[in-house]
């Protein structure tokens, strides 16, 4: 069975904002002159089960409290900081796929997240559907079970 991780996306009150900021770090790798721009999302830890993750797994985004959108994870890569402190970067696919909100607390870091916990994924249908509609409408008739 897959397994996946999940983390909280602080800083952004969207999946718009974090869209825009990966794509400014891709913009700005390509204007620095990185051969292949990579996202990475950097963490202290390196995942024990990594294995388990890179490749089919994905990285589910918690933001403001609700799981929201997921990206998959390429792979992992261990590297140093300027201090020699050991960091890991989540390798992910630059495609953003967004899920059906799930509610999620705070948490310090990252967590695995098996499959059977996982959000499905909004397909074209569901974001058809309420495309025009205010988010927080969205979410209220979600948690009603209207949408």
């Amino acid at each position: 069975m897959t397994l996946h991780i999940v983390k909280l996306c602080v800083g952004c009150d969207s999946v718009e904002d974090l869209a825009a900021w990966q794509k400014g770090r891709l913009a700005d790798q390509r204007k620095r002159g990185v051969a292949k721009p990579q996202l990475a999302h950097n963490t202290r830890n390196t995942p024990k089960r990594g294995e388990e993750i890179a490749g089919e797994g994905s990285l589910y985004w918690v933001i403001k409290g609700v799981i929201r959108c997921r990206q998959r994870i390429l792979g992992f890569r261990a590297r140093k900081d300027r201090e020699g402190k050991p960091y890991c970067d989540i390798l992910l696919d630059p495609k953003l796929v967004r899920t059906r909100p799930k509610p999620m607390r705070a948490f310090q870091g990252w967590r695995y997240f098996e499959a059977a916990d996982a959000p499905p994924d909004l397909d074209a249908k569901d974001e058809a559907r309420t495309a025009s509609m205010p988010a927080a409408m969205v979410e209220e008739l979600r948690a009603l079970g209207l949408v």
